[in-house]
């Protein structure tokens, strides 16, 4: 690392649920590490990656989207996110190209007026809308604040995230590096196969069953063999009802196997070697309102580590 001083700060994501920050912060890095899927609020917890080039690092801090809280589990969610905020050096607002502001966009935008960070409002989606729809869109969102500027790009498709890459350098300070050139997230390997099983039962499972769910990692241990290396990983996925349980499971657990099966895949090339993969489904009725709980699957406050 040369000597001389280059841009380093803290980014927080910021938007309401399912407005796709976690896939644009995968498009950023290059590397999936968030989970990502249709349904809201699939981001439980702050998730930090690290984007290094040569002019800087970028710590992008990925939050659960704002909502109103309606148990434990989203009082956590949005403590986590509004404290991402304190922490940013800039900010980036993520919305979606509607032609009316939601009202949730209005609560976020009073949020960020009393922030005197730099604020990009990105919209993101762009490739479901026709661009002379844009001009109104940002024509509408120019009336809630000043933003440093205005970015509209589709994470999905990659178009013009390289754009947004040289604005986040450019109202980053200067500083030194918060993490090694070769880091790419303070998630451990445990946390991230955590969430690759949760995020395909959230595909796979119906209706209200995917917000009550959770997974643990029992145990999670390498061996060699002679055909190469192996991760044996025993999971569980907790729900809230004896009723979702048999959902989860599926006649015959075929669910649970589907599950397993989509998943496996993405364990393997993160972890650059084969993996056998075992799944138990355990019942915790109501888990989402009990502070020991929500916190023993590891969503806790920083103050509470």
């Amino acid at each position: 690392m040369a000597d001389e001083m280059k841009k380093s700060g803290f980014c927080a994501l910021i938007g309401r649920p399912n407005v796709g920050k976690s896939t644009l912060m995968n498009r950023l890095i290059g590397e999936k590490i968030a989970i990502t899927s249709p349904r809201p609020q699939t981001t439980r917890m702050r998730i930090t990656t690290v984007l290094t080039e040569e002019r800087g690092q970028a710590v992008f801090v990925d939050t659960p989207g704002i909502h109103e809280a309606k148990n434990r589990l989203g009082d956590y969610m949005l403590a986590a996110a509004k404290k991402s905020l304190k922490d940013a050096d800039l900010v980036l607002w993520l919305v979606e190209p509607k032609k009316t502001v939601p009202e949730g966009d209005r609560s976020i935008a009073e949020e960020l007026s009393k922030l005197k960070l730099p604020l990009i409002l990105v919209i993101n989606k762009t490739d479901t809308v026709h661009p002379a729809e844009l001009l109104r869109v940002i024509d509408v969102y120019k009336e809630l604040g000043e933003f440093s500027e205005i970015i509209p790009l589709s994470a999905l498709t990659g178009d013009n995230v390289e754009d947004l890459k040289d604005s986040i350098f450019k109202y980053l300070p200067e500083g030194p590096y918060y993490f090694g050139e070769d880091e790419l997230t303070d998630q451990t390997e445990r946390s991230i196969v955590a969430e690759l099983i949760r995020e395909k039962a959230l595909y796979a499972l119906d209706k209200e069953v995917p917000h009550g769910i959770a997974v643990m990692i029992d145990a999670m241990s390498y061996r060699e063999r002679k055909q190469g290396g192996i991760y044996d990983i025993d999971a569980t996925i907790v729900c809230e009802k004896a009723s979702h349980k048999g959902i989860i499971i599926g006649k015959g657990g075929a669910m649970l196997k589907k599950i397993g099966a989509a998943a496996r895949p993405e364990m393997e090339r993160m972890l650059d070697c084969a993996v056998n993969l075992k799944l138990w489904v355990k019942v915790k009725e109501n888990w989402r309102d009990s502070d020991f709980l929500v916190a023993n699957f590891g969503y806790r406050s920083e103050e509470e580590t």
